[in-house]
C-alpha cells in the first residue's frame, strides 16, 4: 500500500507546484504590465470621461475600443447590441473560455466636479436635450478593460484558453423604445460561438477606498422591475366631492398600502427588498377632482422567491383599496434587470485570486446592494462573479465621497492598476483551474 501511496503523494505534489510556479510566473508579468501601462488607461480614462455617450449612442467610444482591440491583434465584431464591441483573443494552448465585460454608456447628468477634464457633452434622452456625464464609473470601466486586453494579449501563447472581451453598451437601460443592454447582448450571441464557460466584471465604487476589493457570494445586487398603477375614478367639481370617485384619495390609500409589503410580507431578516413610488400624476386645477391618477415606481428585491411575492402583493393591494373606493386600478409590471447572482462555488473559488492581488487584509465580503446591474443577464447563462473595486480617495470619509448617478461623483485613478491586476489574474487562475476544458468545437 505504502508503494502505490507514496507515487500519487509526489504526482499531487508535482501538478500543485507546476500549477503555482506557472501561475506566479504569469501574475508576475500581469503585475508589472499593468504598472507599466497605468498612464495610458489613465489617460484612456479621462478621454471617455470628457466625451462620454449615452446608451445605445456610444459611436465614438466603441471606435475606440475596436481600434484598440484590433491593434493589438484582437479578433474584433462590432455593432453586437447596438453599439457593443466585442474581441476573441485565442490563447495558444487548448483551455476554457472566459469572458470579460465592461460597460459603456454615460448618464444624463450635469457634471459639477472641478477637473480638467470634466464633461461639457450634451445629447438627447427620450426626446428632452440633456447633459451628458459619466456619473456612474463606466468609463474606468472601459479603460481598465482595455488595459486587461492589453496585457493578455502580450502574454497569448502561454494562456490556456480563449478570451471574450465584451465592451457593452445600454447598461442603465436604452432609450424608450429600443432594446439595448446585455439582454440585447446575449440574444445576438455574445455568450456563444464559442461559447462561454465563466465571466467576471467589475464595478468601480466610489465609497470604497482605493487598494481595497468587496464582493459577494450569492445575490449581490437586487433586481429592479418598474411598475405603472392608473387609478380610475370619476371625476367632478372640487366643491362637490361627494359626486366623485375621487382618484387622488384612492391613489393615498394605495401608496400606503404599498409600503406595507416591505413591512409585513417580505422576510427582511433574511432578504431586503424596496418598494418605491417615484411619481405621481393626477389632475390640472385646485377645484377639478380629475377622472385618474398614474403612478410609477420600482421594486428591487434580492431573491426570485420576494421579488414574485412583491409582483402579487402590489396588484392585490392597488386593485382591492380602488375597488373598496368604487374605483378601478390598471397594474403594469415590467421586470428589468434580475438580481445579480455570484455563482457560490465560482465565487469560492476566485477569492483567493482577488486576495493575492490586493492582499487578503484588502479584500471582504460587502452587505447586498439595492442597486441594480444588467451584468446579471450574463449570470443567468453561464457562471459569474461581480465584485467592487475602490475608486474612494484613501482616508475621505465616506460621508464625504458623493454617490453615483450625481453631478459631484468622483473617482481617484489611484486604483486602475489593481482593476488591471484582478481581471487578468482572474482569467489565468481560472484557466489553470479548468485546463481540461476546452473551447476547441464549441
Amino acid at each position: 500500500m505504502k508503494k502505490i501511496i507514496l507515487p500519487v503523494a509526489l504526482l499531487m505534489f508535482s501538478l500543485s507546484t507546476s500549477f503555482g510556479q506557472t501561475t506566479s510566473l504569469l501574475k508576475s508579468k500581469i503585475a508589472q504590465k499593468a504598472e507599466g501601462l497605468e498612464a495610458k488607461v489613465v489617460a484612456w480614462r479621462r478621454d471617455f470621461h470628457q466625451n462620454p455617450e449615452l446608451g445605445n449612442r456610444e459611436f465614438k467610444t466603441a471606435e475606440k475600443v475596436a481600434a484598440h482591440l484590433r491593434a493589438l491583434g484582437i479578433e474584433v465584431k462590432t455593432g453586437v447590441g447596438k453599439t457593443g464591441v466585442v474581441g476573441l483573443l485565442k490563447g495558444g494552448k487548448p483551455g476554457p473560455v472566459v469572458a470579460l465585460r465592461a460597460d459603456m454608456d454615460g448618464l444624463p447628468v450635469k457634471e459639477r466636479v472641478n477637473i480638467p477634464f470634466a464633461s461639457k457633452a450634451t445629447g438627447e434622452y427620450n426626446g428632452q436635450p440633456v447633459s451628458i456625464m459619466h456619473a456612474c464609473g463606466h468609463d474606468t470601466h472601459v479603460a481598465i478593460l482595455m488595459g486587461t486586453a492589453e496585457i493578455l494579449a502580450s502574454m497569448k501563447s502561454e494562456l490556456k484558453g480563449t478570451i471574450k472581451f465584451i465592451f457593452q453598451p445600454a447598461e442603465e437601460g436604452a432609450p424608450e423604445g429600443e432594446e439595448g443592454g446585455a439582454a440585447l447582448m446575449i440574444k445576438e450571441g455574445v455568450l456563444e460561438n464559442p461559447k462561454v464557460d465563466a465571466i467576471f466584471g467589475l464595478h468601480i465604487n466610489a465609497q470604497t477606498e482605493i487598494g481595497k476589493i468587496k464582493y459577494r457570494p450569492g445575490g449581490t445586487m437586487a433586481s429592479s422591475d418598474w411598475f405603472k398603477i392608473k387609478i380610475k375614478g370619476k371625476q367632478s367639481h372640487g366643491a362637490y366631492p361627494w359626486s366623485s370617485i375621487d382618484p387622488i384619495v384612492t391613489a393615498s390609500q394605495v401608496i400606503m398600502g404599498l409600503q406595507t409589503i416591505v413591512s409585513r410580507n417580505a422576510p427582511v431578516t433574511e432578504s431586503a427588498a424596496v418598494v418605491t413610488v417615484g411619481q405621481i400624476n393626477g389632475g390640472v386645477r385646485s377645484n377639478i377632482i380629475p377622472e385618474e391618477v398614474n403612478m410609477n415606481g420600482t421594486i428591487r428585491a434580492l431573491d426570485t422567491g420576494v421579488q414574485d411575492m412583491i409582483h402579487t402583493r402590489i396588484s392585490q393591494i392597488a386593485t382591492n383599496i380602488a375597488e373598496s373606493a368604487g374605483a378601478t386600478a390598471e397594474v403594469n409590471i415590467t421586470r428589468m434587470c434580475p438580481v445579480t447572482y455570484n455563482d457560490i462555488p465560482l465565487t469560492e473559488k476566485m477569492v483567493p485570486t482577488l486576495e493575492g492581488v490586493a492582499g487578503k487584509e484588502n479584500v471582504s465580503i460587502t452587505a447586498a446592494v439595492t442597486g441594480a446591474e444588467d451584468f446579471a443577464f450574463y449570470q443567468q447563462k453561464v457562471p459569474g462573479v461581480f465584485f467592487f473595486l475602490g475608486g474612494a480617495p484613501k482616508g475621505k470619509p465616506v460621508s464625504e465621497t458623493a454617490p453615483h448617478h450625481t453631478p459631484d461623483f468622483y473617482i481617484d485613478e489611484g486604483g486602475f492598476v489593481l482593476g488591471m491586476k484582478s481581471m487578468a489574474s482572474l482569467v489565468v487562475d481560472y484557466m489553470e483551474m479548468n485546463t481540461g476544458k476546452s473551447s476547441v468545437g464549441k
